[in-house]
C-alpha cells in the first residue's frame, strides 16, 4: 500500500537523526567529562584551571543544559574571589545552547514515539518485514552520513565547527576570547573529540541497526 511505502521511507530517513541524537545524549554525561579531561593529550588551561576545577565547573554547566532552571542557575555561580563564572556574553550563549539541547531532546522523544507507533502499526498491518527493512536502510544511511562527518572532522574540523555554529546560532555570538571561561573549560580540542566520539557512537548504532534490521527482516519474511 502507498501509505506503508511512505511510512517505510520516513522511518529510514528519521533513523539517522534518532541515532545521532542518541549519541549526543550519551555524551551529555559527567562520565564523558571525566574521560575527556583526564586524557594525557588534553591541553592544560594556560590561565590556571586545574583538571578538578574544569570538572567542577563543567559539570555545573552540563547540569544547567539538562535541568529546568533559568539562566540565574549559572549567573549566580561565583569563583572563590567572588567573580562570576561566566560573563554576560557567555551567559547568553549558554542560554542559546540550552534551548538547542532541550529542543533536540524533544525531537528525540518525538522520533522515539514515532518509531514505536510505526512498529505497532506494522505489526497490526502485518508488514513487519517492511518495518525491519526500513530500519536496515536507516542504519546504512546513518553510516554514510557519519562517515562524511568523520571525514570532515579529519580534513578540517574548524570549517565543520564554524558551519555548525553558523547554522544554529546567530551572528558571532559563539566567538569568545581565549581567556573566557567557556574556552578555558571547553577548548577546541574538547569539541573535536566530542564530534569524533559522537560519530563513532552513531556509527556503531547505525551498524547495529542495519545488521539487526537485516536479520529481523529475513526472519520475519520466513514466518
Amino acid at each position: 500500500m502507498k501509505w506503508q511505502s511512505i511510512l517505510s521511507w520516513l522511518i529510514s530517513i528519521f533513523i539517522p537523526f534518532f541515532l545521532i541524537i542518541t549519541a549526543v545524549r550519551l555524551l551529555l554525561n559527567p562520565l564523558f567529562l571525566q574521560i575527556e579531561y583526564h586524557l594525557p593529550t588534553f591541553p592544560p588551561d594556560p590561565y590556571g584551571f586545574t583538571t578538578q576545577d574544569r570538572l567542577y565547573w563543567a559539570e555545573i554547566s552540563l547540569d544547567y543544559l539538562l535541568n529546568s532552571a533559568g539562566i540565574e542557575f549559572l549567573s549566580e555561580q561565583r569563583f572563590a574571589d567572588g567573580s562570576p563564572l561566566y560573563n554576560g556574553r557567555e551567559l547568553k550563549h549558554m542560554l542559546d545552547v540550552k534551548m538547542l539541547v532541550q529542543s533536540i531532546l524533544v525531537v528525540w522523544y518525538i522520533l522515539l514515539i514515532f518509531l514505536v507507533i510505526s512498529f505497532l502499526a506494522a505489526k497490526r498491518g502485518k508488514w513487519t518485514t517492511g518495518y525491519w527493512r526500513s530500519l536496515e536502510r536507516g542504519g546504512w544511511l546513518t553510516i554514510g552520513l557519519i562517515l562524511l562527518i568523520l571525514i570532515s572532522v579529519a580534513l578540517s574540523f574548524n570549517t565543520l565547527f564554524t558551519a555548525f555554529h553558523r547554522v544554529f546560532f546567530e551572528g558571532e555570538s559563539w566567538i569568545f576570547r581565549y581567556s573566557d571561561t567557556l574556552i578555558r573549560l571547553f577548548p577546541m580540542r574538547f569539541w573535536q573529540d566530542a564530534f569524533t566520539y559522537m560519530g563513532v557512537i552513531a556509527l556503531l548504532l547505525g551498524g547495529i541497526t542495519a545488521v539487526c534490521g537485516h536479520y529481523l527482516a529475513h526472519r520475519s519474511s520466513k514466518t
